[in-house]
């Protein structure tokens, strides 16, 4: 067998090569570099870089989990900073009475008051913290800054039972 045959020694590779250039042709050339690079990539490392992300429609913390996510990239992109999302999305999340009192507050405080921060945050959390009265308190937990220089916010955001956002507060509502 002559060393230009690879694809005969390894019958593997030529499948992965494949799926490689099927998902090019779907999802753009980028895809293409990235599953020709885990072809070279060792198992282990693959694995390892494998993650997901899951939720329930209806539930609370997806709900939450959805805003803050959409809301963050919204304010985030510091190069072209999408204020008519970040709108649109407060009035699809917020109560029309929270909105109102979240716009006197952030006049009062000079922030943003779904982040209670003139910035975006790095990272963030969000877990679920129970029902309370007729609604649903979820806990976000916002991570700014990086390496050794991080300050984290904890924010209460209570749902109320249609799945709209009728308060976040620096307290529990518990």
């Amino acid at each position: 067998m002559s060393s230009t045959t690879h694809a005969h020694r390894r019958p593997g590779r030529r499948a992965v090569l494949a799926a490689g250039l099927l998902l090019a042709v779907g999802l753009g050339v980028s895809t293409q570099v990235s599953a020709q690079a885990a072809v070279h990539a060792p198992a282990k490392a693959s694995a390892a870089a494998s993650r997901s992300v899951s939720g329930t429609t209806g539930q609370a913390v997806t709900r939450v989990a959805d805003f803050y996510g959409a809301y963050i990239d919204a304010k985030g992109d510091y190069e072209d900073p999408d204020g008519t999302l970040a709108t649109a999305l407060r009035t699809h999340y917020l109560t029309s009475d929270f909105a109102t009192r979240l716009a006197a507050w952030e006049e009062r405080n000079g922030e943003d008051g779904v982040l209670r921060a003139q910035n975006v945050p790095a990272r963030w959390t969000v877990t679920d913290n129970g029902a309370v009265g007729m609604g649903h308190e979820v806990v976000v937990t916002l991570t700014y800054g990086s390496g050794e220089t991080t300050h984290k916010t904890k924010l209460f955001v209570l749902l109320e039972r249609y799945g709209h956002i009728a308060d976040i507060g620096t307290t529990t509502n518990r």
